[in-house]
């Protein structure tokens, strides 16, 4: 069989031991969804979790706290113990609260301790815009100039960036380092490991930004060392819109006072003793701010249930498959019609692949009209994530198909070349 033919992606798809996940999920009839890396599909299992957390309070009221089956007191803590293993952390260093940038600012507050002439933040030129308004906002807030104070790493090509150029930059006056683990538009995947190794050895605090990298590789940040690292839960965890983040946070560092304090980073045992002097938890859990957002924490259980099943290494082994696929068909198909890839192409790449082309906006509209629902980054990027947990291979070979016929007969030129409000 040729790899370019439907039979070729048929015969992937029956040796492919997930195949019967999609079945969990909703999927649209004749739409293959391509931007699981920008908000997951809802399954089943996350729809039920949310009607019996739905149930628990129309059942007990202000007894969910403490009674059902998921008592709402414990929630985030219960929630992180089960994420705990997709980042590689201890059960009670990792804790589901916040959203991506609320906990940024907590942990950059509480990591960020200027002194003498270590004063800077060191990022990256690459990263998500919403990462570096946070940090600007933190130096702000101590009194520094965020234009001189905060350092970004250059990309010598602007796709990716290098751990060389980064590791220099790690100079005796940078007090915290923020770095992205997968780049947004790249789907770049940066050697934490490597990059916490030379942090650690110049005794920089350094965290991580996930959310392009939880649930779709593995990490082992408890063993790399990392200080801390945050993320949301919307994109390959499936956890619905808007649904509560991460943060983990490694014991080395339990103990410290949270920048950011607030009643649910108590002690559980002393919270309601409503005392005005914190008694913070000595783990993850100290760097909570507000209470429990718990219909939107709700789907999150029933979402992870299936990587507990299944396995993060078995979701990055199909995942690097259906990228390296469609690479491949990229490649064959589309040869001469002004497409490059924006992406590693070896297995230093997340679970995403960027297309680069000057029509990039068009084309996906194009794309949209025509079943595929793939997404635009500016200023020419065209993002396809074909997801572990429910693409199949087939959906691969049609969308590439679909892709071909869009440019053969141009068909994203009854388009305007812009963004949609949400891209």
């Amino acid at each position: 069989m040729k790899l370019t033919s439907l039979d070729y992606a048929r015969s992937l798809d029956q040796k492919d031991e997930l195949s019967n996940l999609q079945e969990e999920f909703y999927l649209q009839e004749d739409i293959i969804y391509m931007d699981g890396n920008s908000l997951g599909l809802l399954s089943k299992r996350a729809e039920g979790k949310l009607l019996d957390l739905l149930h628990s309070w129309k059942t007990f009221g202000i007894d969910g706290w403490t009674e059902g089956d998921h008592p709402w007191f414990y929630l985030s803590e219960s929630v992180g113990e089960k994420m705990a293993p997709l980042v590689g952390g201890l059960k009670n260093e990792v804790i589901a609260t916040g959203s991506t940038t609320t906990n940024l600012h907590q942990l950059a507050a509480t990591f960020y301790k200027p002194s003498g002439h270590k004063t800077k933040i060191l990022a990256d030129e690459l990263n998500f815009p919403s990462d570096i308004y946070a940090l600007k906002s933190q130096l702000a807030l101590k009194g520094y100039d965020p234009e001189e104070h905060l350092v970004r790493v250059k990309s010598r090509e602007g796709r990716f960036l290098a751990e060389d150029d980064i590791i220099e930059a790690m100079t005796d006056d940078i007090a915290l380092i923020v770095l992205p683990s997968v780049l947004y538009r790249s789907g770049q995947i940066l050697d934490m490991k490597r990059l916490t190794a030379a942090a650690n050895e110049r005794g920089i605090p350094i965290g991580f930004d996930l959310c392009h990298s939880v649930g779709a590789i593995e990490h082992s940040l408890h063993d790399w060392g990392a200080d801390f690292a945050f993320w949301c839960t919307y994109k390959h965890l499936n956890g619905g819109p808007g649904s509560v983040g991460g943060l983990f946070v490694h014991e080395k560092n339990f103990g410290n006072v949270p920048g950011l304090s607030g009643w649910f980073g108590s002690k559980k045992e002393s919270q309601f003793d409503m005392d005005h002097q914190m008694d913070p938890a000595l783990d993850a859990g100290a760097f909570q701010i507000g209470t429990p957002h718990v219909l939107s924490l709700a789907p999150i259980i029933g979402a992870l249930e299936l990587f507990e099943e299944v396995g993060i290494k078995r979701v990055r082994e199909k995942s690097l498959q259906l990228t390296n696929y469609l690479m491949e068909l990229i490649r064959i198909e589309l040869d001469g019609e002004g497409f490059t890839i924006g992406s590693p192409v070896d297995e230093t790449r997340g679970g995403h692949i960027l297309l680069e082309h000057k029509e990039a906006a068009r084309i996906c509209s194009a794309l949209k009209e025509v079943g595929v629902i793939p997404d635009f980054r500016a200023p020419n990027g065209v993002r396809l994530a074909p997801v572990a947990l429910y693409n199949s291979f087939e959906d691969v070979w049609h969308t590439v198909q679909k892709l071909k016929n869009i440019m053969d007969e141009k068909r994203y030129e009854k388009f305007e070349n812009k963004r949609g409000v949400v891209a």
